[in-house]
């Protein structure tokens, strides 16, 4: 039997959701570590790095770029060294499911804007959203909350919430706005945090034939 795939939860924050907004920050959360990338839209950062790492016990290896175009390159390149053909699932939660989800048809539509390669080749998904609200309980007071906050909170009772500086995740293109690139990093490691506990429970007591995999490579490649 096969050794079982890593599961590298994936988020990113944007400015808004029109065809013309800009991705902001992309993250991936692997088993040990995460790897994230930000745009400043040239302006100046601070010390986030060292902020960012100072607030969690993960080890975050955080890059800053001064534009949109810039954190594509540094993204796809990292993409292409450590997850094509690697033994990986990429996860998200809401990220891209049969009907809907955010993060991958806003990164899709942003890279043929640009015209850029799609860095998502050989890269198996699998998203976790339907996982969590069809196979498990999440009912708060008679009412049910599929939301990765709320979801995060029933069944993983971990600090991740804690870590969000944002009561709602529209917070973050306040945040983008007025600089305050701390708090919208933050965000999205809580974000990451969330989806990989979630993939964690999920693993445990769900099938693999429950997760829907699908390969992310384009039919035609450059």
């Amino acid at each position: 039997m096969s050794d079982p795939l890593d599961l590298v939860a994936f988020d990113i924050e944007t400015t808004g959701f029109d065809r013309t907004d800009e991705v902001t920050v992309v993250g991936f959360c692997f088993p040990v570590g995460m790897r994230v990338f930000c745009q400043t839209g040239v302006r100046d950062w601070g010390d986030v790095e060292e902020t960012v790492q100072a607030k969690t016990d993960e080890h975050v290896d955080l890059t800053m770029h001064t534009s949109e175009a810039k954190l594509f390159r540094a993204f796809s390149s990292y993409v292409r060294d450590r997850l094509q053909g690697a033994n990986v699932l990429l996860t998200a939660y809401n990220g891209e499911t049969w009907n809907g989800g955010f993060d991958l048809p806003f990164l899709r539509t942003r890279f043929a804007s640009c015209g850029l390669t799609w860095p998502f080749v050989d890269v198996p998904y699998a998203d976790l959203y339907p996982v969590i609200d069809d196979l498990f309980n999440t009912q708060v007071d008679g009412q049910d909350h599929a939301d990765l906050e709320t979801a995060y909170a029933v069944l993983c009772d971990g600090e991740a919430n804690e870590l969000d500086p944002f009561e709602e995740s529209g917070e973050a293109v306040e945040a983008f706005d007025d600089a305050e690139f701390t708090s919208l990093v933050l965000h999205n490691v809580a974000d990451i945090l969330r989806t990989a506990a979630l993939g964690r429970i999920a693993e445990r007591y769900c099938a693999k034939s429950d997760f829907q995999v699908k390969s992310l490579s384009p039919i035609r490649t450059p």
